[in-house]
């Protein structure tokens, strides 16, 4: 896997943007958590099934069918699995900053938590027909 996104990306442009899965129950979820508590409207947002969402995963090499990772995009670097989501975490308001501390966890043991959860997210909270559309106040902060 690549760690940057094509600089011609026009996701590679924005300060950060989350690319989730728009079908998966759990990963909405968690996007209206995020959006929720990002009050300054610093994080964007796209779904991996998205035409822009396909060409960057097939930019950095990764699965255009099997979504097993969410992306964080800082200014087009890439993050995946529990990076990604702590790194989102650091960016909420409240104390979701403090599981920041779980960095220093070494990757492969937080992966391997995060890996559980993405393979039972569809069991658990179920899977939706089609992707996410958003409400009209929340249009702009999905790309």
């Amino acid at each position: 896997m690549k760690t940057e996104l094509d600089p011609g990306h026009e996701w590679a442009g924005y300060e950060r943007v989350i690319v989730f899965d728009g079908l998966c129950n759990w990963c909405n979820a968690w996007v209206s958590f995020a959006m929720r508590r990002d009050p300054g409207r610093k994080l964007k947002f796209g779904t991996l099934q998205s035409e822009k969402g396909q060409r960057a995963l097939n930019e950095l090499e990764l699965s255009s069918e099997e979504f097993e990772t969410f992306l964080l995009l800082e200014r087009g670097r890439v993050f995946t699995k529990s990076t990604a989501a702590l790194r989102v975490a650091c960016q909420l308001t409240g104390l979701w900053p403090v599981f920041s501390l779980l960095l220093a966890v070494p990757r492969p043991i937080r992966d391997a938590l995060y890996d559980v959860v993405a393979r039972h997210r569809y069991r658990w909270m179920g899977k939706a027909d089609v992707c996410r559309v958003p409400a009209p106040e929340d249009r702009g902060r999905f790309v």
